[in-house]
């Protein structure tokens, strides 16, 4: 049975972008909550600017590091 919902235009905006051919919005929302929405969804679509993609890598780079740290003193 189809509902109906409200949504913000930035979702909107969002669910047109990581939607696949021949997707519903729906099949869009039961993507991402069957295995989470990743960056790759989003890759090229424009939703995140340069600088929120610097950022992210940077956030990234130092988890990794204190990943590594804390493997390291695990493990030696």
């Amino acid at each position: 049975m189809a509902k109906r919902i409200a949504i913000f235009d930035d979702m909107d905006e969002l669910l047109r972008k990581v939607e696949l051919p021949g997707e519903s919005f729906s099949d869009v929302i039961r993507r991402g909550f069957n295995r989470g929405v990743k960056l790759t969804d989003i890759y090229g679509s424009g939703t995140l600017s340069k600088a929120d993609w610097i950022r992210v890598q940077k956030t990234i780079r130092e988890s990794e590091k204190i990943t590594r740290r804390k493997l390291n003193r695990m493990f030696h």
